[in-house]
């Protein structure tokens, strides 16, 4: 009785835990409550991650964008002017004025004037390079309409052709382009402009971008600061796993020590952990043993009145004796047997329901083979098949469950199957009969005290009603369940799961 009441407030809290998840959470989530809290923080992490790395990369975007875009814009204006400058100059004094630009140190363009467009091995498209080319030639079409030509290009600097007689950038003296392109400590990309300021004279313009290494800007989110992200999540899960598991250790033995209390054990409760453990502990504690009186003085009020109630009974039979009428002298008897019954079922009850022994490891056809010989020594027709399996039990307990529903399956079949089947982590002993069944309606209630249907009072009269009722108890209080059904093909069958360990 005590492990139904504990379960049902078991399931009571259970489902206030979980009232206000919804449904498909609920299946997605895992049960327990460890795997539970990882799984909730990793997706809380992740998310939070994601959401921050979408806005995060946004603002490095838009502030790349920006910058290029003004960069290009300088750019672009030096650039308007480099050409008007030497379009304002005659073809014989460029060479001069180029050469006295290098001899300088160079300026902001390493400048050549070439009599055809020089091939440029452009570097990979990528959006921020766009954004520039887009730029310079939207600036060049504005100040410049009349150049009809213009190519733009970026390129790394290793192999870059600077002359149409093949000199490439490597080839250069350093004091030349020290200025204006960089090859240490990692090349740069260039960006070179060429147009035809006159026919058969095009400028050649290289230089660099303000900010030399801005295509590193064209991923916000490198693999350096993903597996910064990695790392995050591992550590944060990691402590998680860690809190978890110190604060669900202590909840855990409180939960063992509830199942095991409803199975009938004591075992202590260790006040160690938070203070609010330790209260829960000692309050459980506490509850325990208020519970254990209650039902110690139950039983032996229930046991005292049941026999002592046997004394004022075997007085009035005698006294009815003493009846003239027999009519109403066999009447009180009639009555009184049935009250001694009563009273013996319930002395019985009592008696069958507690017994204290320990828990043993037991062969399951160590003891259903005993029960099976016997009852065939007896003249009974019952079949049993071999499983090798072992359960955790009271033996003493669980062979009276077991006959009980055996003697109630020889009682009111013909014939009795006993087979035990082996599911996860538990085992389940099917005990069927070949007798009439018993009305889907009725089922409910054969497990309550002194009911017994007409078929059982044709076939046993000395029955009480209580033996199924005994049975689940016992059965119940090693943590098991006992059902009762009647089998497609006939008869009742009663279904006994008990936990495997």
């Amino acid at each position: 009785m005590f492990k139904g009441r504990w379960q049902w407030l078991r399931e009571l809290a259970r489902r206030a835990r979980l009232m206000s998840m919804p449904r498909w959470l609920e299946h997605i989530l895992p049960s327990r409550l460890l795997p539970r809290l990882l799984w909730v923080m990793a997706v809380g992490v992740l998310a939070s991650q994601l959401i921050g790395n979408a806005i995060w990369a946004n603002y490095l975007q838009n502030k790349s964008e920006q910058e290029v875009s003004a960069a290009a814009d300088h750019i672009a204006l030096g650039a308007v002017s480099a050409v008007h400058f030497f379009q304002s100059l005659p073809p014989n004094y460029r060479p001069l004025v180029i050469q006295q630009l290098r001899e300088m140190g160079g300026t902001r363009f390493f400048v050549t004037v070439n009599d055809s467009p020089i091939p440029v091995h452009g570097i990979a498209v990528q959006p921020l390079s766009n954004q520039v080319l887009q730029v310079i030639r939207q600036i060049f079409e504005q100040k410049l309409p009349q150049l009809t030509d213009l190519r733009l290009a970026f390129a790394w600097p290793n192999q870059l052709a600077v002359s149409s007689d093949g000199m490439t950038v490597s080839q250069l003296p350093d004091h030349w382009i020290k200025n204006t392109l960089l090859m240490a400590p990692r090349p740069a990309p260039v960006l070179v402009i060429q147009t035809e300021i006159e026919p058969g004279h095009w400028l050649y313009l290289a230089t660099l971008m303000p900010d030399p290494y801005f295509l590193d800007n064209s991923d916000p989110m490198p693999p350096e600061r993903w597996l910064l992200q990695l790392i995050t999540l591992f550590t944060v899960l990691l402590l998680t796993w860690v809190v978890v598991r110190w604060i669900t250790r202590p909840l855990a033995a409180l939960s063992e020590a509830a199942e095991a209390f409803g199975k009938g054990e004591s075992p202590p409760l260790p006040a160690e952990g938070s203070e609010e453990f330790i209260r829960t502990a000692h309050a459980f504690g506490a509850m325990r043993e208020r519970i254990q009186r209650y039902l110690e003085d139950r039983e032996k009020l229930f046991a005292a009145i049941s026999h002592d109630l046997r004394t004022p009974i075997t007085r009035l039979k005698l006294r009815t004796e003493m009846l003239d009428d027999e009519a109403v002298r066999l009447e009180f008897h009639e009555d009184l047997d049935e009250l001694d019954m009563m009273v013996k079922g319930a002395l019985q009850s009592v008696k069958d329901s507690d017994i204290h022994e320990n828990r043993t490891r037991i062969r399951l056809d160590a003891l259903l083979g005993r029960m099976v010989r016997d009852s065939r020594m007896a003249g009974h027709e019952i079949a049993y098949s071999r499983c090798g399996l072992w359960v955790m039990v009271k033996p003493l307990a669980l062979k009276r469950a077991l006959s009980n529903l055996i003697d109630n399956a020889l009682f009111y079949g013909e014939r009795v199957e006993i087979s035990v089947l082996e599911g996860v982590g538990k085992v389940v002993i099917v005990v069927r009969d070949h007798g009439p069944g018993v009305p889907d309606e009725a089922l409910a209630t054969l497990f309550d005290p002194y009911v017994r249907l007409d078929h059982g009072r044709q076939h046993n009269h000395q029955g009480h009603g209580l033996g199924l009722g005994i049975a689940r108890n016992i059965i119940q209080a090693h943590g098991g369940v006992l059902e009762l059904s009647n089998h497609p093909q006939g008869g009742l069958q009663a279904m006994v799961t008990l936990p495997q360990d």
